[in-house]
């Protein structure tokens, strides 16, 4: 029978230790404010529990996991080889870098009516905003861990034989990989805060609807399943992206001697 290593036993108890510390946070909130509007944990799990399995909140989830893990998945397949490009050829980075800093720090939700204008009010829309929003987090990290990858070691290869597509495979992508899943990992937070801002108007889809739905129907227990659903969606592919990172930067967790 396979033991699960301590590691991850470590990692689960972390996970358990915060999670009972933040319902224990919030049981006293709830108790200190007295109000309606904050529910205790045990009405919001209740809540969750029997919309889960009794109404739609098993689809709202649904299509929120759906459109938040296509738009992270095209921000990935565009911004990861983009990046590594952009930071190892330098004629073509000498072009597109201009265009990367001017465009970058522009909010791209600013951008919203023009998107649902072209692309209507369906999924399209808001999965081309977080991808859109995304993109750029990877492509800009990615481009800077290329640039501090030593031209020696590049130059090692090289001198061995290698060939420009063998210097990607071999060294560009994995000396960069660790950097790339840390913004990855930090580009999950912005993904589901702009999930949620798409979803919570012009859609009847999606949790962040369903969220804004009960709010206007005065409904704090189903409001607050909803944001927990939205939290397990969050921390779900944070873990996700650990579990890639443990499988693909397998040389990070190797301890000297």
């Amino acid at each position: 029978m396979i033991q699960p290593s301590r590691g991850f036993q470590r990692a689960v108890c972390g996970y358990v230790g915060a999670a009972l510390f933040l319902l224990a946070l919030w049981q006293y909130a709830a108790w200190s404010l007295n109000t309606p509007l904050l529910p205790t944990p045990q009405a919001a799990i209740s809540a969750t529990s029997r919309l889960l399995f009794e109404a739609s909140l098993g689809r709202h989830l649904w299509v929120s996991t759906y459109r938040v893990v296509l738009s992270t998945l095209l921000s990935l397949l565009l911004g990861l080889p983009l990046g590594l490009i952009m930071g190892h050829e330098q004629p073509i980075d000498r072009f597109l870098a201009p265009l990367v800093y001017i465009t970058y720090p522009i909010p791209k939700i600013v951008f919203l009516p023009l998107i649902l204008l072209f692309l209507g009010l369906g999924d399209g829309s808001k999965i081309f905003l977080i991808t859109f929003i995304v993109f750029f987090q990877i492509l800009v990290t990615t481009r800077d861990a290329v640039r501090k990858i030593p031209v020696e070691t590049i130059s090692s290869l090289r001198s061995l034989g290698g060939n420009r597509a063998q210097v990607y495979r071999y060294v560009l992508l994995p000396a960069s990989l660790p950097d790339v899943l840390t913004s990855l990992r930090l580009s999950m937070g912005t993904a589901i805060a702009v999930l949620f801002f798409v979803e919570s108007f012009a859609t009847t889809e999606g949790l962040g609807y369903f969220i804004m739905d009960s709010w206007s129907r005065a409904a704090p227990d189903e409001m607050f399943a909803g944001i927990i659903m939205m939290a397990l969606l969050g921390v779900g592919l944070f873990i996700v992206v650990d579990i890639l990172e443990t499988i693909l930067c397998r040389w990070q967790h190797v301890k000297g001697n």
